[in-house]
Formats: structure tokens, sequence, C-alpha cells
């Protein structure tokens, strides 16, 4: 009789204590995704203050100096700013002004709509506003892959191109893995080599449409221009060779000619100009 108890109390303890291995290991797997998408960070020296989110880029011929990273330094880009307590392992250098650096797994970063709203699986690159990101458009080099969509906080006034715009600020989760992003690009009937300077006469990339209206405009001044410059030579040696003395007389005509001709031109490119940079 001792014995079966002695049996039976062993038993349940033993079944309570495979209850909670059982829960420890369950506990354990439940939280592996949350530990591996937690950066992996490493302490950096800022040249100025940046902001928790931030995109920063090596200065040049530095390897632990950063800055608040922007198109003209996105070739540089290293990782984003994230908080030490943040990270997983965060590796410091001990140095004054020391900032922990994501160069891996998810966090949140500072992004706006400059390019685009930015949905999930757009590539984020630096842009123009010190530390912010945006939608890559270009080939350039990119801190990583946006998890969700682009909530927006805030507004904020910019001068781009010298024109004035409002662009949206907010936050994204973004999976870092810094990397070059070629842009694939667009099947169209543009040719590539007109459709480079017209994106380089906007500073921006233009659709066909407004580039096929800048052609045909540009094609009709042409038109015009060699029916004007024709006549007007066809007049003038038709005129001195009955009247040797009305030279005067086509030398008026063809300056008045010649200022029509650029007042034609100069309307001409003003409306290209104008498509390209509005359409």
């Amino acid at each position: 009789m001792r014995v079966a108890r002695y049996i039976a109390s062993t038993y349940g303890r033993a079944r309570w204590v495979t209850r909670i291995f059982v829960s420890i290991i369950v506990l354990a797997l439940s939280s592996a995704p949350a530990f591996a998408n937690t950066p992996l960070s490493e302490g950096y020296v800022a040249k100025d203050s940046v902001a928790v989110g931030s995109l920063v880029s090596l200065l040049p011929d530095s390897s632990d100096t950063v800055k608040a990273a922007t198109v003209e330094a996105a070739n540089n880009l290293l990782g984003v700013v994230v908080s030490g307590q943040n990270s997983s392992i965060a590796l410091g250098r001990g140095a004054s002004g020391e900032v922990q650096i994501a160069t891996g797994g998810s966090v949140m970063v500072l992004v706006s709509d400059i390019n685009g709203a930015i949905k999930q699986g757009d590539q984020i690159t630096a842009s123009p506003i010190a530390g912010i990101g945006m939608r890559v458009s270009t080939n350039s080099k990119v801190i990583g892959v946006a998890q969700a969509d682009m909530t927006t906080t805030t507004e904020q006034s910019i001068d781009q191109n010298g024109t004035k715009r409002k662009v949206n600020l907010g936050s994204v989760p973004v999976l870092i893995n810094v990397a070059y992003h070629y842009q694939t690009p667009e099947k169209t009937i543009i040719p590539s080599a007109i459709q480079n300077v017209a994106n380089a006469v906007a500073g921006r990339n233009v659709k066909p449409l407004p580039i096929i209206l800048s052609a045909v405009i540009f094609i009709v001044m042409l038109i015009v221009v060699m029916i004007i410059i024709f006549s007007m030579i066809r007049s003038s040696i038709i005129s001195v060779g009955r009247n040797p003395l009305a030279q005067s007389a086509v030398y008026r005509d063809v300056v008045q000619l010649s200022a029509v001709v650029i007042v034609i031109v100069a309307a001409a490119i003003a409306a290209i100009y104008f498509i390209l940079r509005t359409l």
C-alpha cells in the first residue's frame, strides 16, 4: 500500500515538472521571432546630433564617424540610429558622442513621401532631408525594405529644385539590408536618350505623354522656322536680283523675320519646359 502511494506521488510530481518544462520551451519558441527582429547595433561617433530612426552614412575616408544621410551621401549609407536599450546586442566604442547604429534587423525608420507614398515592399533610400528616408526611384544605395505602409505624423515644407512644396513625414518599419538598388527601366515607346534628356530638364522622372507633346511642339516649331528661313532667303535673292537698290529694304525684312524666328523658338522652348515640369 505504501509502495503504491509512493509511486502515485512520484508520478504526480513528475507530471508537474514535465508541464513546467514544456511551458518554458513553448515560451522560448514564441519569443524567438521577436528576438530575431531585434537589431544588433554598433557604436559610431556622430558628427552632429541625430535622432533615433535617422538614416546615417559614413563620412568619406572614415570608418567610425557618421552623419545624417542625404541624397548626396547615399552611396555611403551605413544603417539606422537606434536606442541601445532596444538592441539585443549593443557594441560600444566608448567614444564621446557615440550613437548606436543598426545594420541589420527590423527597425522603425523616419521617412517622407518626397518621392511618393511609401508602401509595403518599397526600397528605402536617403532623401534631400538629412536623416529622412524616401522611396527609391533611381539607381541608388538603399537601407532596406519597408515592412508596412508609411504612417504620417507631421507635415513639412521643403525647397526642392527651387520650388517650395509640402511633404509628409512619418515612420515605417524597415528590414535593414544595405545594398545597391538598380531600377528596372519601364518599357515605353520613348527612346532612353530622349527620356534621359527630358528627366534632366524636368529634374524628375517624366511620363511618356509630356515627352510626346513636347516632341510635337518641337517638330512643329522646327518646320515653321525652316519655312520662314527658306522664304526669307528666297525673297531676298529675288528682290536683290530684280532691284539692286532694294538692299536696305531686304536687310530690314531679314531683321524682322529673324526676330520672328527668335520669338517662335523662345515660345516653343518655354512651352516644352512648362509641359515637362508640370505634366
